[in-house]
């Protein structure tokens, strides 16, 4: 079974930071509370890397989490879903924070019918 696109580009990502801040895969694992061969799995995108070991390994290697997602390839975003896209989008991100901070239910019903109406006039333009 071939390897999950993402995570191969998370564990290129975490391979990149790793030299950059000039550790070795053991000095990783032993930072994560990991062996250095579950360090070189994670980098291959052989195993999948938990939301709490990620977060682990952000903090070991000093970057946001989201550092693992940066610079991800099209094909491979376009090919998510769009709640995946959200977390990956930081407009889409930031649209959908300022409407939930919108407490009227009638007024997002609203917004919602509106962008929606946008789209559709979009996909016929198309």
């Amino acid at each position: 079974m071939p390897f999950d696109p993402i995570d191969v580009h998370v564990g290129e990502r975490m391979r990149v930071r790793r030299q950059t801040m000039g550790l070795t895969q053991s000095a990783l694992g032993d930072s994560a509370g990991v062996t250095f061969q579950q360090v070189q799995k994670y980098e291959r995108g052989a195993n999948r890397i938990s939301a709490s070991r990620l977060f682990e390994f952000a903090k070991v290697l000093n970057v946001p989490v989201e550092y693992f997602f940066e610079d991800m390839p099209q094909a491979i975003q376009d090919s998510m879903t769009p709640s995946g896209r959200a977390a990956m989008e930081p407009e889409l991100k930031a649209f959908v924070d300022s409407y939930y901070r919108i407490k009227d239910p009638d007024l997002r019903h609203q917004i919602l019918g509106l962008v929606k109406a946008a789209a559709d006039i979009m996909d016929k333009r198309d």
